[in-house]
């Protein structure tokens, strides 16, 4: 029995590693798998079975003293079979081009000539052109060929890790509809032969949206694992390396600014999200517990991007932080200056959360009954499957003291809510609504 037990443990271990390793290495040998021909798809294959193989040894072997080397030792050995094999010979011609490119002649040119010098730029990035390998692909995804509409999920799947239905959910689409999107973004890649190269830093400025999209999404798709847990427990650390990281390569960028103000200043409240089995919203969190430092860092990116004088989204989004921040030394929020903030915000990225986030604030500062009107105003079918929508029409009715509607409404909210610390709050609030005071909170944290 104890030999079963310290099997499972093994086994346990090696799983453990194996995750981790996803997180923190999937990007980069990614990146370095599907460099070569851009075939995303063989490569992830690759990688797959590569993990696959570790839980199989590990146990038994230990994991290896630099086992991201050996994950790609594996995957690559794995790469070198599939592009031997005959029915590859058959249905890829990238090869034929590659060896006509060694002899000085084959179809392409100098555009071919300039893709493989693109490629072994890839291979050994200069660290100190773009830092971290995740960010150069990043960019590739972010390629003008890319449907500008699956670029960023294209990047949250590929670079950082995460699946499609987790994509899906973000982006309030069915995961069936996302999985296509995705399979046809990473076979553009491939069929059109993009480039894995490491963009000039005049081409990053043009390609700089979807990749800050892609950051803040994978920092808010993991959200959850923030509140309660280390930062290098989920993707919030990574993130927060990422949007810093960028930060410093476009010092005169002011959205990437922006970006790193909005998760520094987010990620500051982490330790008062709770240490429990339940969430501990925004308003209920004790000041005192916010990391300072965090908060000053944010600030000083928050202050150098408005000194470049160009607002956009994230610069207003970590505006918003800032204010919420700002209690911890006033005592008090602003909610006047939020209701301004979030209605800015609508100005520039009108989306379904800033929508929502707006009709909060206008809650607070105009009563439950005209945040209830703009809730009401919101014309998009996903508001139907968005979780926070649900979640402040429950808080908005029982500020407006109609229990029996928020009742129903806080069960719509519970049933989509993923989260479980999330889920036992909304349980908690549904359960005091008829018994105490009615004070209610904006579903942010």
């Amino acid at each position: 029995m104890a030999g079963a037990g310290n099997a499972r443990r093994s086994t346990e271990d090696a799983a453990a590693r194996a995750e981790e390793l996803v997180r923190a290495a999937y990007g980069r040998l990614l990146a370095i798998l599907a460099a070569k021909d851009g075939d995303i798809e063989s490569a992830e294959d690759c990688l797959a079975e590569a993990f696959a193989q570790a839980l199989r040894s590990w146990p038994e072997a230990g994991v290896p003293s630099n086992p991201a080397a050996w994950l790609l030792t594996v995957a690559r050995n794995r790469q070198r079979d599939v592009r031997r094999s005959a029915a590859h010979r058959l249905s890829d011609p990238l090869d034929d081009v590659m060896r006509g490119i060694a002899r000085g002649t084959g179809p392409g040119g100098v555009h071919a000539t300039v893709h493989t010098a693109a490629l072994s730029t890839m291979q050994e990035l200069d660290p100190d052109a773009i830092p971290d390998r995740r960010l150069a692909l990043l960019f590739v995804c972010a390629h003008p060929a890319i449907d500008p509409a699956v670029r960023t999920p294209l990047m949250l799947q590929v670079v950082l890790g995460f699946d499609a239905g987790q994509i899906a959910r973000a982006f309030v689409v069915p995961a069936a509809t996302m999985a296509q999107r995705l399979v046809r973004a990473k076979r553009r890649i491939h069929d059109a032969r993009i480039p894995f190269v490491v963009p000039e830093r005049g081409q990053m400025a043009e390609r700089i949206a979807p990749v800050l999209e892609a950051i803040y999404g994978a920092y808010a798709i993991d959200f959850p694992l923030v509140a309660g847990t280390e930062p290098r427990d989920s993707l919030a650390a990574e993130s927060h390396y990422l949007a810093a990281t960028l930060a410093d390569l476009l010092p005169d960028e002011p959205e990437a600014l922006g970006l790193a103000a909005l998760i520094s200043l987010s990620l500051a409240r982490r330790p008062a999200r709770g240490t429990g089995d339940e969430l501990v919203p925004l308003d209920e969190q004790d000041p005192s517990l916010w990391d300072a430092e965090l908060i000053a860092l944010g600030e000083r990116y928050l202050h150098r991007a408005h000194a470049l004088g160009r607002v956009g989204r994230f610069q207003i989004e970590a505006a918003i932080q800032s204010v919420h921040c700002a209690r911890a030394t006033s005592g008090v929020t602003d909610w006047r200056a939020l209701r301004t903030l979030h209605a800015a915000l609508l100005s520039i990225a009108p989306t379904l959360g800033a929508r929502v986030a707006y009709a909060a604030a206008v809650g607070r500062v105009e009563g439950a009954g005209a945040g209830l009107e703009a809730l009401d105003a919101i014309e998009d079918e996903a508001a139907a499957r968005f979780q926070p929508a649900w979640a402040t029409r429950a808080h908005l009715l029982a500020e407006a003291g109609r229990e029996g509607e928020a009742a129903a409404v806080y069960e719509r909210a519970i049933s989509l809510t993923t989260d479980n610390r999330a889920r036992r709050y909304l349980e908690r609030r549904r359960a005091r609504l008829l018994g105490e005071g009615r004070g209610w909170s904006f579903f942010s944290a």
